[in-house]
């Protein structure tokens, strides 16, 4: 597995707002650069890198002379874009002195989830790694709200990685990795060296949030492994404070924790469906639907029992058993109003129902994942 690593030649690296602004005591300058000669290297030997870097809020905040982060959504976003510039002037001066370019690229949740902005901003990052830019991307925190967020930047390395096919995802904390219980507590507790990223035990061993300045914690960074690999990268979790930490895990040295892939990667359509954060609405399954979908057939309006939420057609919408667990997504080809109409209907008798037939199924198979 650690093989596969070293022959990654896309990689994307995290890193955390602790490592960033030295736990919340400012922009931590010799990590910077630092962090942009070990990316250097990798450039070096031939990889393409793309930097998620967390830390424009706390960055904001020994700016501004805060001590505690704030609540309130303008006073966060106002921290936010005072960090972010002294984090982009930060990292251009860093990368500068090894004769690398960089480029601030800021997302939102909507960014992704719109199918024709997924595409372009995939087209922009593809051109910058084909010009030798160094991509350094963050959540645009100074325009989203609670109801539109990421929620964190583990969660965005991994849509990252998904967004550009990269083969690695690297999680760069201020922890040796992911251990079997937290260690802080429990004193037996031992590091995980390699364990597959879709078994469901990983989230309890990383149970617990993060500190005062990062918003994750080891769970979050479980649920990016399991997010990345179902695009086929594999995640390393490792300690940023580790020296040469990047380089030699390219090499595929034993370091920090390493949560792999072992699924078939998704079509590309199919995974930007699955990274969907925020859905529409949701259909409720009868068990002959959940029966049908998991064949891989089309879902049909007489497998649907009842209908959730506001959604017009084309939306994105969850799958869901009979008890509330989301087993599918799809795109739906009928308004919320229209598919109460026809739920447990058959489809020969949308038409008559309706007054005109656009399909016959409420969700193409071509348009739906399963999860």
């Amino acid at each position: 597995m650690r093989q596969k690593i070293s022959q990654a030649r896309r990689i994307v690296v995290k890193v955390g707002s602790a490592l960033v602004t030295n736990d919340g005591a400012g922009l931590a300058g010799d990590f910077l650069a630092e962090l942009a000669r070990q990316i250097a290297a990798l450039r070096a030997d031939g990889r393409e890198v793309l930097l998620v870097s967390s830390g424009a809020i706390a960055a904001g905040m020994q700016r501004l002379g805060w001590t505690a982060r704030p609540q309130a959504m303008h006073e966060l976003q106002a921290a936010a874009a005072v960090g972010q510039m002294g984090l982009a002037q930060a990292y251009e001066s860093c990368f500068s002195e090894y004769g690398l370019k960089t480029a601030q690229i800021l997302l939102t949740h909507d960014d992704l989830a719109d199918r024709l902005r997924y595409l372009n901003a995939r087209s922009t990052l593809s051109a910058l790694l084909e010009l030798g830019v160094v991509p350094i991307i963050n959540e645009n925190d100074t325009v989203v709200t609670d109801e539109i967020k990421f929620g964190d930047n583990d969660t965005l390395g991994a849509l990252v990685a998904n967004l550009v096919e990269a083969e690695a995802l690297v999680i760069l904390t201020d922890q040796a990795g992911l251990y079997t219980a937290d260690p802080r507590k429990n004193p037996a507790a031992t590091l995980v060296a390699a364990h597959r990223a879709d078994d469901p035990a990983l989230e309890a061993m990383a149970g617990g949030a993060g500190s005062g300045i990062a918003k994750g914690g080891m769970i979050t960074k479980v649920k990016a492994a399991q997010r990345a690999a179902r695009s086929g990268a594999d995640t390393l979790i490792a300690s940023g404070r580790e020296a040469d930490v990047l380089p030699r895990l390219a090499r595929g040295e034993a370091l920090g924790t390493l949560l792999f892939a072992s699924a078939t990667p998704l079509a590309a359509r199919k995974q930007w469906l699955a990274d969907h954060l925020q859905l529409a609405g949701s259909l409720i399954l009868d068990a002959g639907a959940v029966k049908a979908l998991a064949a891989g057939k089309s879902l049909l309006p007489v497998g649907v029992t009842a209908v959730e939420g506001e959604f017009e057609r084309g939306a994105a919408v969850a799958c869901r058993t009979a008890d509330g667990r989301e087993i599918a997504r799809g795109l739906v080809n009928y308004s919320s109003s229209e598919a109460r109409r026809i739920a447990r209907r058959l489809s020969s008798e949308i038409e008559s129902l309706l007054g005109y037939l656009d399909e016959p199924e409420l969700i193409h198979r071509d348009n739906l994942v399963l999860l």
